[in-house]
């Protein structure tokens, strides 16, 4: 069994994310997040390399725990599992805030100094690949169909309408109190209404 490591990989991350937060990406310097973490430099260009695979790791992290709740929707219903889907932004958001403010606020390349490598792109298709396939099979069980319009009904219940509510109220203090309801209602809504054929 190998041993625990002196200085945990979430710790890292959680100052270059905090460093990110505070004073904009340019400030999560490696020597910054050295001294924010505790852990020496030398241990940071030994586990991710340099400044920019740092960063990445940090929105990576955030995208990583979004997906794993969104993808926990689960159910016969495909409606209600759209639902849970949206929902699942919104918990997120409560339970992982400072990550929810990564992903609204700050675009991958934002917080690089180079542009994102054939590697990072490569990954980010992987990672979201099972969410678009999930969006599709919703629209094929609420529709019957999965063309560009099916698609994009679904995508603007289940991730343009949350999105919308988790940026209005990311800096407050915690969701409020009715958000659940009126984002279930009016996923449900989105979702009942008929779908026009395509080009209609």
């Amino acid at each position: 069994m190998a041993p625990p490591r002196k200085h945990e990989t979430d710790v890292i991350l959680d100052a270059a994310r905090g460093l990110v937060l505070a004073e904009g990406p340019r400030a999560a310097s490696v020597a910054a997040i050295a001294k924010a973490s505790g852990a020496p430099v030398g241990t940071l260009y030994h586990r991710f390399g340099n400044r920019d695979a740092v960063v990445t790791a940090v929105w990576l992290r955030a995208l990583t725990r979004f997906q794993s709740r969104a993808m926990a929707a689960a159910g016969s219903d495909p409606l209600e599992v759209a639902v849970a889907m949206a929902l699942a932004a919104l918990e997120f958001a409560t339970e992982c805030n400072e990550d929810a403010r990564v992903l609204l606020a700050i675009r991958p390349g934002d917080l690089r100094d180079a542009q994102p490598d054939p590697e990072f792109t490569a990954t980010l298709t992987a990672m979201n690949a099972p969410l678009t396939d999930r969006v599709a099979e919703l629209a094929r069980q609420l529709y019957g169909r999965d063309d560009a319009r099916a698609v994009d009904a679904v995508t603007r219940a289940v991730v343009d309408l949350p999105y919308a509510v988790v940026r209005r109220h990311a800096h407050d203090e915690g969701m409020p109190t009715w958000a659940r309801a009126d984002l279930s209602a009016a996923v449900r809504a989105l979702l009942s209404a008929r779908l026009p054929e395509d080009g209609a």
